[in-house]
């Protein structure tokens, strides 16, 4: 049994890294880990342990049995044109990928939910080396994406399921 809860770690882990970008001007690589938790806790996804599975999470009620690859962003305040999303695994046995754009303190703002085929198609659609790797922008995800959850609002509805 752990001494400190999960909760309480990860909070510990967003004041941690806003510090230390606030102090450093550099970004700990921790955006992953707390987009994996928050993700999983606002939309009712349970996390995998296997880390080579391809995916992150498997979907429970509204996504019941759905392969969930999480990705993250610190966006600050606005969206820009330069923001990309980490690779995703194109060959992975996943069949959505969730991102979270976080605030400057790693507070997620919305998360965006897109199929596979949906990612694929854009990506196989640019011309762009970086695309066909499984690198995708921010706007391009939110494009073909579908918005899932707001810090305002909480859950939306879901229109498509991936």
């Amino acid at each position: 049994m752990s001494l400190y809860s999960i909760d309480k770690l990860i909070n510990e882990t967003r004041r941690l890294a806003t510090e230390f970008k606030r102090t450093t001007g550099t970004v700990l690589p921790v955006s992953g880990e707390i987009a994996r938790y928050d993700v999983s806790r606002h939309l009712d996804l349970t996390l995998c342990d296997d880390n080579n599975c391809g995916y992150d999470a498997i979907g429970n009620e509204q996504r019941k049995g759905q392969r969930v690859q999480i990705k993250s962003r610190v966006i600050g305040d606005a969206v820009k044109s330069s923001h990309r999303i980490g690779q995703l695994n194109v060959n992975g046995e996943w069949d959505v990928v969730i991102l979270s754009l976080m605030d400057n303190k790693f507070e997620p703002l919305e998360m965006y939910q897109a199929s596979r085929e949906e990612i694929l198609e854009a990506t196989s659609k640019s011309n762009s080396t970086r695309s066909k790797r499984g690198a995708i922008s921010v706007t391009k995800f939110m494009i073909i994406g579908q918005l899932v959850w707001t810090k305002e609002r909480g859950l939306e509805h879901l229109s498509r399921c991936g």
